[in-house]
């Protein structure tokens, strides 16, 4: 029988971000505490959002409202790199940019925490900015899938490709 495998990444899923953002967006325009600050989100690029308002507290509830609405989409709070507030002449501004991928030493992490605590007869290997996991047993594949949810890292983890 051949081996049973999946993948970890962390990837971000774009739309859901996109659709998070339209409506954050939408919600600030007719928010009344919002009225007459300037206050926006809008994307810089692919990778990056700002936030920018007349004073640090409405960009920080800006910010807040956006992370309330990807909470609701079912995406990680971790994908999020946000600076602290920072005055740009009038306006108070933040740049949040996306984390997406897993780095060579996570992925190391990762692969000592599933040699040292997984179960006997589970390889890992650093594929990219992914890791792939194999066992012959599937039960196997799935206690390994438990250990990894249960430890804190700083970036997202989903798991793909379970076959």
């Amino acid at each position: 029988m051949a081996d049973s495998s999946f993948d970890i990444v962390s990837k971000i899923d774009r739309q859901e971000v996109d659709n998070a953002l339209g409506q954050a967006a939408r919600e600030i325009t007719t928010r009344f505490d919002f009225k007459g600050t300037g206050a926006s989100i809008e994307w810089q690029g692919d990778q990056a959002i700002e936030i920018s308002a007349s004073a640090d507290d409405r960009a920080s509830a800006v910010l807040d409202v956006f992370q309330g609405k990807l909470v609701k989409r079912n995406q990680s709070l971790k994908i999020l790199d946000a600076s602290e507030p920072r005055q740009s002449g009038q306006v108070s501004k933040i740049s949040i940019t996306l984390k997406e991928g897993i780095s060579s030493e996570d992925a190391k992490k990762i692969s000592k925490l599933i040699r040292d605590e997984g179960p006997k007869g589970v390889k890992a290997q650093i594929q990219g900015d992914e890791l792939r996991v194999s066992s012959k047993k599937r039960d196997d594949l799935q206690a390994v899938q438990q250990l990894v949810k249960s430890q804190d890292y700083e970036f997202a983890v989903q798991f793909t490709n379970y076959r």
